[in-house]
């Protein structure tokens, strides 16, 4: 169980890490606009908030990838709990595949976690 916690909390941290990639550096592209459903418009005005959303995904990323690195179960909770939230939250307000795309990988890595 321990190896399959590691590999799911590397995977969110990753995940995260993309998203990052994706709102802070190439927001204005078609790839971007088409996963998050946007239109060009309105990825030009939206790029500095998007930057923004980016920086804290890159947060949680660093807390996980913290987390795997010291090998903090404690951290990894944390910071996937964070992630579920912020999931859930996004599922509730933007969009229900927003709970299957981040909280749910990250509600099995902190399963994992729990249960090695």
């Amino acid at each position: 169980m321990h190896t399959l916690a590691l590999i799911l909390v590397t995977l969110v941290a990753l995940e995260h890490l993309s998203i990052l990639i994706l709102e802070m550096f190439l927001w204005r592209t078609e790839r971007a606009q088409r996963i998050f459903g946007i239109s060009p418009a309105l990825s030009e005005q939206t790029v500095t908030m998007a930057a923004n959303q980016g920086l804290y995904n890159g947060f949680l990323a660093a807390g996980l990838i913290w987390g795997l690195v010291s090998g903090r179960a404690d951290v990894m909770v944390f910071f996937l709990a964070c992630v579920v939230i912020a999931g859930l939250y996004g599922a509730v307000t933007v969009s229900p595949r927003i709970a299957v795309v981040q909280a749910l990988p990250a509600a099995l890595g902190l399963i994992a976690v729990w249960l090695s």
